[in-house]
């Protein structure tokens, strides 16, 4: 016979324990700190998996950039900069380093820190100033006239890039034909260093934009302008062509024509001008209307000597003469030979895009043997 006990005095089952478990657990689960510790595990977890799943480890080191406004900078406590490199193991700080006129410049002054991660790009991507800057430009009957500032200011100065020589010899390059093919001028603007400069095609659908992103990527610009070849009108640099042949005043109306396309350019450089360039009057009226609106002209070797009176550079050597990969660097270890000479160098290119990458190939070693980078405004000499 089988005895019959109580359901009181019978021993507990997993069933019959179950429903104070889950009370115990609703309990816990409801208490915040429990509820936020959990979540935090789940997302640091969530997105441990993630980087697994899609990281790269071979796509290199991303690069963080942070801007330090100058009154943070002053109000940091001693050794910040020491804590962020972490004993030599972690990122570094680099800073960009500004010339200032002696004119202040509206609004607040802020600098930017870069800190690149081991094994990042070794250079910083300090965008300049936006275009226009207040000052700077003037209602034409095209469009915006650039002009000198009240305060002396000229675009010669406020649209180049910074530069301070480090003694070394200095060696620039200025690669043209920008804004008519976009992946070549896009390709220009983020694959070469911001010490390059770039000359932008005044036609270019979007010129300003381009421009803009130019001077994001820390690149000064240059306009180029189209003047009379010696085989005019059968090779025709394009609409408002400056003209040998013309008076004073109508060389200065077709430049402002050309000069109201777009703002953001430190100066000029020539697109042919085989004849113009050789022709006293024309350069004279042409150098008159740039002095007065206070640019620079660079040109690529063709006007070596002439239209002085206003800040200029004359390319030595065009780079791709010859478009070989091994005769581009050749014309590199010339520029380098010359600057070792005379102190600095300057070339000239077209945006091919093997000019681009010979370029941009040829800059990530220069400095490594006893040169330094410039831009071609760094060059100019009145």
């Amino acid at each position: 016979m089988f005895s019959k006990k109580s359901a009181a005095s019978a021993p507990a089952t997993p069933e019959r324990s179950r429903p104070a478990a889950v009370a115990q657990l609703r309990a816990a689960v409801a208490n915040p700190y429990v509820g936020a510790s959990g979540a935090a595990f789940l997302f640091l977890a969530t997105l441990a998996v993630l980087v697994m799943i899609i990281g790269d480890p071979q796509a290199g080191a991303p690069v963080v950039r942070l801007p330090l406004a100058k009154a943070v900078v002053a109000a940091a406590p001693p050794g910040w900069r020491e804590a962020l490199t972490m004993d030599g193991a972690g990122p570094g700080v680099t800073e960009e380093v500004f010339e200032l006129s002696e004119a202040p410049v509206e609004g607040e002054l802020a600098g930017e820190a870069v800190i690149t991660l081991p094994g990042g790009p070794g250079r910083s991507r300090v965008p300049l100033p936006p275009a226009p800057i207040a000052g700077l430009s003037a209602p034409g009957p095209n469009g915006p006239l650039p002009v000198i500032a009240p305060d002396g200011r000229t675009p010669a100065e406020a649209y180049a890039r910074p530069f301070r020589s480090n003694g070394k010899p200095k060696v620039a390059i200025v690669v043209g034909g920008l804004g008519l093919n976009a992946r070549a001028t896009r390709d220009a603007i983020e694959r070469l260093p911001g010490e390059v400069t770039l000359s932008f095609v005044p036609y270019a659908e979007g010129l300003q934009g381009w421009i803009d992103l130019a001077r994001e990527h820390g690149h000064e610009v240059l306009l180029e302008t189209p003047m009379e070849p010696v085989d005019y009108p059968d090779n025709d640099p394009g609409p408002y062509t400056l003209l040998a042949s013309s008076g004073p005043a109508e060389t200065t109306k077709r430049l402002e024509w050309l000069l109201s396309r777009a703002t953001g350019y430190f100066g000029l450089t020539n697109y042919l001008g085989s004849r113009f360039l050789n022709a006293d009057p024309a350069m004279a009226a042409f150098t008159t209307a740039l002095k007065a609106r206070g640019f620079a002209f660079v040109d690529d070797g063709q006007a070596a000597g002439r239209g002085m009176g206003i800040p200029r550079a004359s390319a030595s050597r065009i780079i791709d003469d010859q478009l070989s990969g091994e005769a581009i660097d050749e014309q590199l270890l010339a520029l380098e030979a010359q600057a070792l000479e005379r102190g600095q160098a300057l070339g000239s290119g077209f945006a091919y895009p093997l000019t681009i990458a010979q370029v941009a190939d040829w800059a990530r070693e220069v400095e490594q043997r006893g040169y330094q980078l410039a831009p071609a405004s760094a060059l100019t000499r009145r």
